[in-house]
């Protein structure tokens, strides 16, 4: 089980780790600030610094197999760490924070538009939500200055958890269709967008985000494309 120190904060940008071990796969250490390809996020890039002055490329960050085991992708060819040797652990920032900006204006859009959300992809300076949408015709123009005003209004975001039980017990705090948010450690993690007259957004997920959505910068809507007799595709970039 690795530490996941972007858990708590998502704007660590580097730590001091041990390898626990290292095989074809990748890298395994005691604590990460690297976040592992899920839940429509990518995973983080990077490099391992050694004591001797070399580094190591990191090229993807995947899951384990045990929960919470965080696997760092070393380019091909890189001679492998042994176990216990020390190195720090840095991302590729500048990727990262788009990353989070772009997963939180994610958030964002489906305050804006009703239905379930079908799927989902954060990418590098744009992103994507599919949502079943019957019945419902969508205005490009509206969604995106509705978007944008949310940005702009520079609401707080923050994580906090709730109890598995509690969950349950509010089945509307799922917007998702086919994925369901991991149960069974006893407690789930919620990003809250918070507005003056109540919540914006409130929904599980394990990702990492910014702190205000001022820091996500104007948007643009770029193709509504219809995936189906009632499911649409929103795409989104950064204006600038």
């Amino acid at each position: 089980m690795t530490e996941l120190l972007f858990r708590d904060d998502g704007y660590l940008r580097s730590c001091a780790a041990r390898v626990v071990a290292a095989d074809a796969r990748g890298i395994r250490l005691d604590r990460t600030v690297f976040y592992a390809n899920s839940g429509g996020q990518p995973g983080d890039t990077g490099v391992l610094r050694l004591a001797s002055g070399e580094s190591i490329a990191i090229i993807d960050t995947v899951k384990g197999d045990a929960p919470d085991e965080i696997v760092h992708v070393a380019a091909a060819g890189t001679a492998l760490p042994a176990p216990g040797v020390e190195v720090t652990a840095e991302i590729d920032w500048e990727r990262r924070h788009r990353l989070m900006r772009m997963h939180t204006c994610l958030h964002l859009l489906c305050a804006v538009v009703p239905g379930a959300v079908t799927g989902g992809q954060v990418g590098d300076g744009r992103g994507r939500l599919d949502f079943d949408v019957p019945g419902a015709s969508l205005d490009k123009e509206l969604i995106a200055a509705r978007l944008n005003a949310l940005i702009a209004a520079g609401h707080p975001v923050e994580a906090r958890w709730i109890a598995d039980d509690e969950l349950a017990a509010r089945p509307e705090l799922v917007r998702t269709m086919s994925v369901k948010p991991p149960s069974g450690a006893g407690r789930v993690r919620l990003l809250e967008i918070a507005g003056p007259d109540g919540v914006v957004d409130l929904q599980p997920c394990g990702g990492t985000h910014i702190r205000n959505t001022a820091e996500i910068g104007p948007i643009a809507i770029g193709k509504i494309e219809n995936k189906g007799r009632q499911n649409r595709r929103i795409n989104i970039l950064f204006a600038e």
